[in-house]
């Protein structure tokens, strides 16, 4: 690929894509939605971006003929994703270009920050109930680009009341009983799984998608505290398989395996094949890894790591009270049996976790090329006395416990949280 010359169809200055029209997916997203042999609502979603002034477009001939080697560099330049939009706009032979690059491609960018209509004013309230998904408002917001934000909402004419269930891939994931929804949360498209019918509907509290809902292995998982529920995309079935494990608070995805985390800490390799199963994976922890009083965990996939952020309260003495520290350990699979092992330093990485378990993490490889910070924990819920949507915290320093704990809970709420997500198109790109 290197040496072939690609020609521009339409040469023009590199900007950001116009977002789509209601029920219109992106470019993107148009064969993913194809692949997709289920039926689909046409999307009523709102969503509006600032707008800028580009300037005078240079002429044609910095776009014509550029060889892939060249363009494989300007690739690597990305670093948010309003990068990445410009990159798709400037002609077709570029998204082309993206489109060919393989599936194991990753881009180093923030995740987008995402916060719904109010769903910061309770965050310890689980016991609000379900919204109407009409209702249901949320804003985007780059982290490498703050001044430009897309303010959207869900679909107007869908009058039923929904729980939020995760994200996964793009997509936010609501039930209510029998019925399913995965909203794209950039274009506003939608996938209608068949309807549950199961005797255990009404205690599922998490789903979750295992892969990208393009790709020919990808499925949808439903947990609740007796079954796990799996949809295959495109199938006009569900099946049920028994769970037999504590509460399962979060699912991900690591070098073409499942796993799945319980409230008890416990690590679940997941298999798909031949049929839906857990097995629990034999793991000790290092013996720095002091867990204290209480603890909130996350998985996170970083590179060719997958990490556990938790966060760790302690008594500092009977005068000072209590404090918090974000401590991350990775999974060393090198050793039998498996072992956490504390990491003091993320080096130029940074981590980006959500209030809620369910809701997806993401590491950054060189936060600071956007103005982001190294070594740091990204909490998606605004801080106490703060004007910033999100909080950051340094790994392994310690934060007073009113700061942090306060905004963070494991409790699995019906109302949808602030969170970080990636576009569905991301993982779009190499399919």
């Amino acid at each position: 690929m290197a040496g072939r010359r690609r020609r521009c169809v339409h040469p023009r200055q590199a900007r950001l894509l116009p977002l789509p029209s209601p029920g219109v997916p992106s470019p993107l997203e148009s064969n993913t939605l194809r692949e997709v042999a289920v039926a689909e609502s046409p999307s009523k979603k709102i969503c509006h971006a600032l707008s800028s002034t580009p300037s005078s477009a240079p002429g044609p001939d910095v776009w014509v003929d550029l060889l892939d080697s060249l363009l494989l560099q300007i690739i690597v330049l990305v670093s948010s994703f309003h990068d990445l939009l410009a990159f798709i706009g400037t002609c077709r032979s570029w998204r082309a270009v993206l489109s060919s690059l393989p599936p194991v491609y990753t881009f180093n960018i923030p995740p987008l920050h995402l916060r719904s209509d109010g769903c910061d004013s309770h965050p310890h309230r689980w016991y609000m109930r379900a919204k109407l998904l009409s209702d249901i408002n949320w804003q985007l917001t780059d982290p490498a680009k703050q001044t430009s934000s897309l303010s959207c909402s869900a679909l107007q004419d869908f009058q039923v009341y929904m729980r939020y269930l995760g994200c996964s891939y793009g997509y936010l994931i609501f039930s209510n009983l029998e019925q399913c929804l995965l909203v794209n949360v950039y274009s506003g498209a939608t996938v209608r799984p068949p309807k549950l019918k199961f005797t255990d509907n009404r205690n599922v509290y998490h789903g979750a998608l295992v892969a990208p809902i393009n790709l020919s292995n990808s499925c949808l998982l439903f947990c609740s505290r007796s079954s796990i529920f799996q949809w295959k995309v495109g199938s006009d079935f569900w099946s049920e398989h028994p769970l037999g494990v504590e509460c399962i608070s979060q699912i991900v995805s690591f070098k073409g395996e499942i796993f799945a985390i319980d409230l008890l800490r416990r690590l679940h390799r997941i298999q798909l094949e031949p049929q839906l199963s857990l097995q629990e994976v034999a793991v000790v922890w290092d013996a720095d890894m002091f867990l204290g009083l209480d603890s909130t965990q996350w998985l996170v996939v970083c590179g060719d790591m997958l990490l556990m952020v938790h966060l760790s309260v302690t008594i500092d003495s009977p005068c000072s009270g209590f404090s918090e520290t974000f401590n991350v350990c990775r999974l060393d699979f090198q050793v039998e049996p498996a072992k956490w092992v504390k990491v003091d330093n993320m080096g130029d990485n940074a981590l980006f976790v959500g209030t809620d378990g369910r809701s997806p993490t993401f590491s950054c490889l060189g936060p600071e090329k956007w103005g982001g910070k190294r070594n740091c924990i990204y909490i998606a819920s605004p801080l106490a006395d703060s004007n910033e949507p999100w909080g950051v915290f340094e790994v392994g320093q310690a934060v007073r416990c009113y700061n942090a704990k306060k905004y963070l809970t494991r409790v699995h709420s019906s109302r949808l949280p602030s969170l970080w997500v990636l576009p569905s198109l991301v993982y779009g790109v190499g399919q």
